[in-house]
């Protein structure tokens, strides 16, 4: 049986981003930029009132009080075409275009308006309250760096450079493959030794989390040639997922269907608690297959350490890992002697309290959980230990597993 790091590090080597494609912008939130977006003109495009007043020359209201002559206004979307004179002012407002010859802007809040005549209490100097033409950003500049994840904001700056369309790495297709004569679809009658199908939900949901498109396949009964046949479709898409049938009992037959669907394994059984069975392997043409196992708590495990960072890796996600930090646990805990432990817990600031259950068929255990504790394989009694960040948002660039 292989360590947990040296199983991971097998996994992850080699996976790259998938090709990129083009999408609209309304449909890149989320994703990650598979190449550069660049400031198509200055911004902001021409000099800008940031506040709603007078523009004037600075040279006018250098002395104060001073009265200028009121001709017209600027206001976004109709600018003024009046070149300002001396002792002339034009009304503008927040966003409109500074008139030519205007070279400051007067605030409302230091003016006194009577008829034509505007009355400014304060003197403004060259510049004032004027967003320069950009300011912010010039036109040719990197506006967003591939690997950027399209979150709103992301959004909202490239949409102001006029790019509708953004090349993003593809989302990874994810064949699921759940095995086992006893797993029934939701809905269908039960009979005494019948039990739904929850892997293949639970899985699925993961996928979509991680950013991934779940392709569910029909379930695999326990017969050799109907499981290669369905393992040859799944190895269709960008990564397979298997559950069940991959120890060493008289039916477990998907680690001998997947070597007859063409996969090379990598490797089979890890030092793990829940998950030891799990098997890795890839195609010739380097489709990743995951054998996990078929207990619902081992399945969500395993699919945590090793095929979520995969598909976020897939992504192009530079920050694909979840991160590993130290915690005190609310009541101590044993690690077993053999076998590294991911004990399933819930996260209260740095205290971990352990989410108990009779086994890796009790699902109980994975209710509520955010974070799996990593008890090494020997510590015996610990109070601390470090975890595994599971909650939304938490990211890193490097694997827990990393020595």
């Amino acid at each position: 049986m292989l360590p947990i790091d040296e199983a991971a590090r097998l996994v992850f080597d080699g996976v790259a981003p998938l090709r990129p494609e083009r999408v609209a912008l309304a449909d890149a939130r989320g994703r990650f930029l598979a190449a550069p977006l660049t400031a198509r003109f200055d911004d902001p495009p021409f000099d800008a009132s940031a506040m709603d007043g007078y523009a004037v020359r600075a040279a006018d209201v250098a002395q104060v009080p001073a009265a200028l002559a009121l001709r017209g206004e600027s206001r976004a979307g109709e600018p003024s075409s009046h070149v300002v004179g001396p002792g002339e002012a034009v009304r503008i407002f927040t966003g409109a275009v500074v008139p030519e010859g205007a070279d400051a802007v007067v605030i409302q809040e230091d003016t006194d308006r009577d008829g034509d005549t505007v009355h400014v209490s304060e003197a403004a100097a060259v510049g004032a309250n004027i967003r320069i033409t950009g300011e912010v950003i010039r036109a040719g500049a990197p506006l967003l760096e591939p690997g950027a994840r399209m979150h709103p904001g992301e959004i909202a700056f490239a949409a102001s450079h006029g790019h509708a369309v953004v090349a993003v790495h593809r989302r990874p297709r994810v064949a699921i493959l759940s095995t086992g004569d006893e797993l029934r679809e939701l809905g269908a009658p039960r009979a005494r030794g019948d039990i739904y199908d929850s892997n293949t939900h639970g899985l699925a949901a993961a996928v979509r989390e991680a950013g991934g498109v779940p392709v569910v396949l029909p379930l695999g009964a326990d017969t050799a040639a109907r499981l290669t046949g369905l393992i040859n479709d799944g190895l269709t898409c960008d990564a397979l997922v298997t559950t069940g049938g991959v120890s060493v009992g008289e039916y477990d037959l998907v680690r001998g269907a997947l070597a007859d669907a063409g996969v090379e394994e990598i490797f089979w059984k890890v030092r793990l608690k829940p998950g030891k069975p799990v098997r890795y392997g890839r195609t010739e043409a380097g489709v990743p297959a995951f054998g996990l196992p078929g207990n619902p708590v081992s399945t969500m495990v395993t699919f945590e350490v090793f095929v979520r960072p995969v598909l976020r890796m897939m992504l192009g996600d530079p920050f694909p890992h979840r991160p590993r930090r130290r915690v005190t646990l609310s009541q101590p805990a044993r690690a077993p002697d053999t076998r590294t432990e991911l004990a399933r817990a819930r996260l209260d600031g740095d205290v971990a309290h352990r989410l108990t259950g009779r086994g890796s068929g009790d699902m109980s255990s994975l209710v509520g959980m955010d974070a799996l504790i990593v008890l090494p394989e020997g510590a015996g009694v610990v109070g601390e230990a470090d975890a595994l960040d599971l909650r939304m948002g938490a990211r890193a660039a490097t694997s827990p597993w990393e020595a």
